[in-house]
């Protein structure tokens, strides 16, 4: 099986429901004990309608969209993002991705492809999150799925 990606492709979106659960929950494994991403009365006291998703939490979902797209072989070179509209609970994350740039480039040895992916993600608010991805995948793995990387149009 052969997967041609090209320069313009749109990566399918991924919607994720904010919950209260996910937003403390993310918060807390990244250590991020700010009140505002845990205690609803204290962020009213700070000026928020509520709690609110803290970036490192953004930016594992932004990673999760992206490997789970290429597959379980990609691993993430690089993710730069920056926040936009605070995600609360009751939001919809709507993640969204479009390959802007592909490179073949032998890394650790191996020969891999490095394509990077602009991402946004939006919410019931507006835009959450802007940034860009670099993802590396095998070129040839054995039983593996194969990527053939094209650029312009044409299969």
């Amino acid at each position: 099986m052969t997967e041609a990606y090209r320069v313009g492709d749109e990566l399918p979106t991924l919607e994720i429901p904010v919950t209260r659960t996910l937003i403390v929950a993310g918060a807390i494994a990244s250590r991020d004990y700010q009140d505002v991403h845990h205690d609803a009365e204290l962020a009213r006291e700070k000026g928020s309608p509520d709690i609110f998703m803290n970036i490192l939490t953004t930016n594992g979902l932004v990673g999760r969209y992206i490997t789970d797209h290429f597959g379980s072989a990609a691993v993430l070179r690089k993710v730069a993002i920056r926040l936009g509209a605070p995600n609360y609970p009751g939001d919809v994350l709507r993640l969204a991705g479009r390959i802007v740039a592909l490179e073949d480039v032998a890394l650790e040895g191996e020969n891999r492809s490095l394509i990077e992916v602009a991402v946004t993600g939006d919410n019931r608010i507006g835009r959450h999150v802007t940034g860009k991805v670099t993802v590396a995948i095998p070129r040839a793995i054995p039983g593996a799925v194969t990527v053939a990387i094209t650029e312009g149009g044409g299969a």
